[in-house]
């Protein structure tokens, strides 16, 4: 403890450095970056006829090391400490002529202009860099233009350096302005216990001659698991990308020691693109008994189900871990974007990065589990993507869920864990299969979904809540017949073709502000106009409020909101705020027919916003009831205008099956989970 100094500043003194190397004697001093984890680096920039220069070399082993292994002989080591230059000449006289030891200051050299073919600072620009005062940022920059000075044309500077931000901001952006060209390697740790949790990296600045004008910058990171360089667009990502990498450093640390008691979660990115391929969740079990084969395990969740409640929540994740009964999970999606080899081709891939955050106390060589659904890594077929200029970046994806049954979604990637719209797709029958074969000349492949959307299943939970909602409906009848339905927000459409389908008699008119959004609904979710279903291409704010002003008598038995919010800054993602104000919940109430029913999915995450939400809802529908949907967010408020349409549990219940019996028509597809008795029996009111 004694050797370490009173103050940073001290790391700039003569004196400071001459005592510490007086108490230190012969023993070698690495600050970090032992010789066989910089090698692979310095194999790359020095050549074995460089003239090397060594800034600040101390009493290193790097030099000698180089010297040894025949990477490069004519080596000039130069340090501000007498004593430690006196101890080097000593050791290293005889035994490597061609490499000298002089006492200089690299603030101050008196090597002529253009001598050198590297310089190699190998911690010092650390050492001198310990703040951002005025004084220290002028020794900085007179340290940089010296080593520009004595370095030729095409030479490079390597530093070898824990890359704290202001060192690295200040390195990057001097030397870019000058117009080298920088390049970050991150070093492969040996796997040794080492000194420092950060990970090292070497700047390897390359010296071109300054462009006049603003040539553009060339800045590359290197990370330690891949020889090709990276383009970064400016010093500012540069820099950002050196601080992921060491947050990751820090996060693997932390986690191979203690357990995580929250899930962590990080993305690891594909090579080429610098795009997330996989996004990893660690997920610790205490309640799991350690044993020696249920320490750690991997789970690859099948492409296309991320979205899922077990896959894609907190609660769900910590489910799954206990179920399959290992002490820490880690779970793998896989993205949209990128193209897998199958199962072992992502266990190749993922092996090594993935031993990095093993739990504490994994048996050394133990076999780590890769699992998934079935033994494979699912499908994902990528139908359509396109840019709306309202609802952003979107795709239109078929993926297989369990079984055989394959599935329609449409995804924004603003919000890419989130499925906008989903529709089953329908299996080809036999003859359609046996026609096809004909055609194509070839077998199908196993991994081809069919095309065809199954119009009868609303695979959405809140779409079959707001269905069972117009149970509520006024009249003695269990059928109504010339029923009018407003949608607000069209989605792939499958809400309103479903009351447009089952109810024979309904006239729905769908209110969509999106012109994209009516074009995928109609290309790809078998959505259709008719007499009975009309879109109409408008915000829903405007549409309503016109109607409301036109005064005529009320018109609609049912009015449903499934629209989402844009505005991913506020905690209710559906609907957005205005469509639950006051004023514009009057016009809504104006419209409808008094025995008619409002029925609201409303997504909110904020428990204030949400009271405050309900409570305008009461303020203005004397009749409320509300039904969560299990293991989402979502939540549907059936609102009626009328207190004289309450019913009791009993009446519901009943009203519910018999409309669910209308509905069986013979020849008519009718899903087991529609059944809106049990639906309903989960209604409360407010």
């Amino acid at each position: 403890m004694e050797l370490l100094p009173r103050s940073p500043g001290e790391f700039g003194s003569v004196r400071y450095w001459d005592r510490f190397f007086r108490q230190r004697g012969q023993r070698p001093f690495e600050w970090y970056g032992a010789f066989p984890e910089l090698c692979p680096v310095l194999h790359k920039y020095v050549r074995p006829r460089d003239k090397v220069l060594v800034v600040g070399c101390g009493n290193s082993e790097l030099s000698e090391q180089m010297y040894d292994v025949g990477m490069c002989e004519d080596i000039v080591n130069i340090d501000i400490s007498n004593a430690v230059i006196r101890q080097m000449q000593e050791r290293s006289g005889s035994t490597r002529p061609k490499m000298s030891y002089l006492l200089m200051d690299m603030l101050q050299m008196d090597f002529p202009d253009a001598h050198f073919q590297v310089v190699l600072d190998k911690g010092t620009l650390d050492a001198l860099l310990t703040d951002e005062e005025e004084a220290t940022i002028a020794k900085v920059d007179q340290m940089f233009a010296e080593i520009s000075r004595v370095l030729q044309v095409g030479g490079r500077y390597l530093c070898v350096s824990l890359a704290q931000a202001h060192v690295l901001k200040k390195a990057v952006e001097y030397f870019s302005q000058e117009g080298w060209v920088v390049r970050i390697h991150q070093v492969a740790s040996s796997g040794d216990k080492q000194q420092f949790v950060l990970p090292i990296f070497v700047y390897v600045m390359t010296k071109f001659r300054k462009i006049p004008g603003s040539a553009p910058q060339i800045l590359e990171i290197c990370p330690e698991e891949q020889d090709k360089p990276m383009r970064m667009e400016s010093a500012e990502q540069l820099v950002a990308a050196v601080k992921d990498r060491q947050h990751y450093a820090l996060l693997c640390s932390q986690i191979s020691k203690t357990p995580c008691r929250e899930q962590v979660s990080l993305d690891l990115c594909d090579k080429e693109s610098g795009k997330p391929r996989y996004t990893l969740h660690v997920v610790d079990s205490p309640s799991v008994k350690p044993s020696r084969d249920n320490h750690f395990a991997i789970f690859i969740i099948p492409q296309g189900r991320e979205t899922e409640w077990l896959f894609g929540t907190e609660e769900g994740r910590r489910q799954l871990a206990a179920s399959v009964g290992f002490g820490r999970l880690l779970t793998v999606a896989l993205h949209r974007e990128q193209h897998y080899e199958g199962m072992a081709g992502i266990q190749a891939e993922l092996s090594g990065k993935v031993m990095e955050l093993a739990p504490p106390g994994l048996p050394a060589r133990q076999q780590v589990p890769f699992l998934s659904v079935g033994g494979d890594i699912g499908v994902r077929t990528v139908r359509h993507c396109d840019t709306s200029p309202l609802s952003g970046e979107y795709v239109v994806e078929d993926v297989k869920g369990d079984g055989s049954c394959y599935f329609r979604r449409l995804i924004f990637l603003r919000n890419r864990n989130v499925v906008q719209s989903e529709a089953r797709l329908l299996a080809p029958t036999p003859l359609q299969g046996q026609k096809k074969r004909r055609k194509d000349k070839k077998k199908p492949s196993p991994a081809e979904p069919p095309g065809a959307i199954d119009k009868s299943y609303l695979c959405c939970e809140h779409h079959k809540a707001m269905v069972a909602g117009l149970c509520l409906l006024g009249g003695p009848d269990t059928l109504p017949g010339q029923l009018a339905v407003l949608v607000v927000g069209l989605g792939g459409g499958s809400l309103p073709l479903f009351v447009h389908d089952y109810f024979s008699q309904a006239r729905v008119a769908v209110v969509e502000i999106d012109p994209s959004m009516l074009e995928v609904a109609t290309h790809w979710f078998g959505f259709s106009q008719g007499d009975r279903m009309q879109v109409h291409v408008s915000d829903g704010l405007d549409y309503v409020a016109k109607l409301a002003a036109e005064g005529t008598p009320a018109q609609y038995d049912a009015v449903m909101f499934d629209v989402d919010s844009k505005d991913l800054t506020v905690g209710m993602s559906c609907p957005p705020a205005a469509f639950v104000e006051k004023p514009f919940l009057q016009k809504v109430k104006s419209i409808l027919k008094p025995e008619g029913v409002f029925v609201l999915n409303l997504v909110c995450r904020d428990a204030q916003l949400k009271e405050s939400v309900l409570a305008t809802l009461r303020d203005v529908f004397p009749l409320l009831y509300t039904r969560r949907i299990e293991g989402e967010v979502n939540e549907i408020l059936f609102c009626q205008p009328s207190p004289g349409g309450r019913r009791d549990p009993a009446e519901l219940g009943a009203r519910a099956r018999a409309l669910e019996g209308a509905l069986r028509q013979p020849g008519r597809p009718w899903d087991s989970s529609y059944a809106l008795a049990d639906v309903l029996q989960a209604v409360h009111i407010l």
